[in-house]
């Protein structure tokens, strides 16, 4: 009797770490298909953890005018939208508004022209409806539809929710009858109108997150909706992520009589003054003489490939000790083609486990280092010489996810660079842990601690009802 099969849409490499480097599928008993777009060096590196029955490469996907023209209009539509019912500006900062190109300003000016005109919930699902009928337009429905027809899933499953080629890959098994199913990645993609396909179930991280999925996309079903869990903390109960003490140590040139403080970096966009915020802790660690008792770990952000870091680090070589993620990067070093190893899953957790705190600019690291009562500080102030004079923590502590938060006690907040030893190495203003686990609680929820057991157990009660 031919098994089942289950047809896994990686359409990039961000989801790996959590799906397949998880038990997510391991206990699945059906014929796991991979459709991808990943080198075989990849593919070798996932079968360490997963074994894959079969893998299929994703035709070249090619986004037609039609498709992009809806698709961003769909975007600032809701995101005006979204502010309208949140009040919250910051939402309009997932917009870019600067375009060199005369086609590109053009372009975009008479998408924000028309996009101030679809105030009503009921006209944005008009455009969401005509988006999926542009899908079908496209030669890679027609290619997606072929392929879907000869594997004859029955299921198929994304690891997350924004990639362009998933939404067609989704019309096309929906136009089959395959039902579908795909995860929320990140807490921050519901507001920021992220939701790029149309699936039949999705997956969330906690009841604050289908309240979001409730709130901004009213017209998804109550029953195609099921709080799992995410996998990607679920990593930090197990113990044999936790590399042995004196392997870690020694492996980042770490002494084992000094306290560690983790600055955790942001890409650039995101937090475009890091190298300043590392060197203000240095040179404040270094003033006060604690030298000798302190240690920096700098772990940076995977995708940030700039050299932006080489000066602070190497003036503070002694001081500053460098994690660097253990991530595969193709040549081409595009997101699509980036993702964490299995070595980086213990790595980071290992980070956590030994540091004594971590630093960084409204990371959702806090919630890592919270899993071993670990505090994380917010760095809360501007550089004086800001590299865009456009960012600001100010804008960054404003965006929607961090309402999530109950009070401001679930971190520390560095409100200026004179506080860094108070607030770094003394604490200064931390109570206790109970503020964070209860943010903790509140967006990564408890299901997390079986999050691959849930997603695993709902996936076989989906391809079963079907």
């Amino acid at each position: 009797m031919k098994k089942e099969k289950l047809l896994l849409l990686f359409p990039d490499g961000v989801g790996i770490r959590n799906y397949l480097y998880s038990n997510t599928f391991q206990d699945l008993d059906k014929d796991l298909v991979l459709f991808h777009n990943f080198d075989l060096e990849t593919i070798k590196e996932i079968g360490k953890n997963t074994v894959i029955d079969e893998d299929i490469s994703i035709p070249e996907y090619k986004e037609s005018k039609k498709e992009k023209f809806l698709r961003e209009l769909i975007c600032l539509s809701r995101l005006y939208y979204n502010n309208s019912i949140v009040n919250n500006p910051t939402l309009l900062t997932n917009w870019n508004r600067n375009h060199k190109a005369i086609s590109k300003k053009v372009f975009y000016k008479f998408i924000e022209f028309l996009a101030l005109r679809f105030k009503k919930y009921s006209s944005i699902l008009k455009l969401e409806k005509k988006y999926q009928e542009a899908l079908r337009e496209n030669d890679f429905y027609k290619e997606v539809k072929s392929i879907l027809k000869e594997v004859q899933p029955s299921l198929l499953f994304c690891s997350h929710q924004r990639a362009l080629k998933a939404a067609t890959i989704f019309r096309a098994a929906a136009d089959l009858g395959i039902p579908t199913a795909t995860v929320i990645y990140s807490w921050d993609n519901l507001p920021k109108a992220r939701l790029a396909l149309q699936a039949d179930n999705y997956f969330l991280w906690s009841e604050h997150m289908k309240k979001e999925l409730n709130f901004f996309y009213p017209e998804i079903q109550e029953e195609n909706i099921h709080v799992t869990g995410t996998p990607q903390f679920e990593f930090y109960n197990q113990e044999e992520n936790i590399l042995e003490r004196d392997f870690f140590y020694r492996n980042y040139n770490l002494d084992q009589n000094k306290k560690i403080i983790c600055f955790s970096g942001d890409d650039v966009k995101t937090s475009p003054d890091d190298p300043d915020y590392l060197k203000d802790i240095a040179q404040e660690i270094v003033s006060a003489g604690l030298q000798d008792q302190y240690q920096i770990l700098f772990r940076r952000c995977p995708v940030d490939f700039s050299g932006r870091y080489y000066k602070v680090v190497e003036e503070f070589r002694d001081l500053i000790k460098e994690a660097p993620p253990l991530w595969y990067f193709s040549k081409s070093k595009e997101w699509s083609a980036v993702y964490p190893t299995i070595d980086d899953v213990k790595l980071l957790v290992s980070t956590a486990f030994y540091s004594d705190i971590v630093v960084n600019v409204g990371s959702t690291m806090a919630f890592d280092f919270g899993k071993f009562d670990k505090p994380c500080v917010f760095i809360n102030y501007d550089q004086n010489n800001k590299k865009n004079e456009n960012w600001s923590v100010n804008t960054i502590y404003q965006f929607q996810h961090f309402r999530s938060m109950p009070n401001p006690n679930a971190v520390i907040w560095l409100n200026s660079r004179e506080e860094i030893i108070d607030k770094i190495i003394y604490k200064k203003g931390w109570k206790s842990m109970e503020s964070l686990k209860q943010w903790s609680n509140e967006v990564i929820g408890s299901e997390h601690v079986r999050a691959s057991k849930n997603i695993s157990e709902l996936l076989k009660k989906l391809i079963k009802k079907e």
